[in-house]
């Protein structure tokens, strides 16, 4: 079965770093985009940041400069390197991925979303 599975999220002071990873596993697949999404308490999700398959990348202006995405084709792995974290940054960070999969001669199309990774930014 594919998934995508999260890991880095935690508790860390303003100021501090986190990089969190999403890996796609259960097949033969590439990741074409890679998304990452926030969601506060009482907040709507929002999109943070993406890469495309060519490594182009945008991100929101409330992480402009702070926040880098990046993606390891070998490892079908997306990251997010969370830099000068502050308060408003805490979140619940879900990566979300456009996928190709390939099963024998047939290509397939799939959009997952990750589980969710806590953040917390203490002041």
């Amino acid at each position: 079965q594919v998934q995508l599975v999260e890991s880095g999220g935690g508790l860390v002071q303003a100021g501090g770093s986190l990089r969190l990873s999403c890996a796609a596993s259960g097949s033969r697949l590439s990741i074409n985009v890679g998304r990452w999404f926030r969601q506060a308490p009482g907040k709507e999700r929002e999109l943070v940041a993406f890469i495309t398959s060519s490594g182009s990348t945008n991100y929101a202006d409330s992480v402009k400069g702070r926040f880098t995405v990046s993606r390891d084709n070998a490892k079908n792995t997306v990251y997010l390197q969370m830099n000068s974290l502050k308060p408003e940054d805490t979140a619940v960070y879900y990566c979300n991925a456009d996928l190709t999969i390939y099963t024998g001669p047939l290509r397939t199309t799939k959009v997952l979303w990750g589980q969710g990774t806590q953040v917390t930014v203490s002041s």
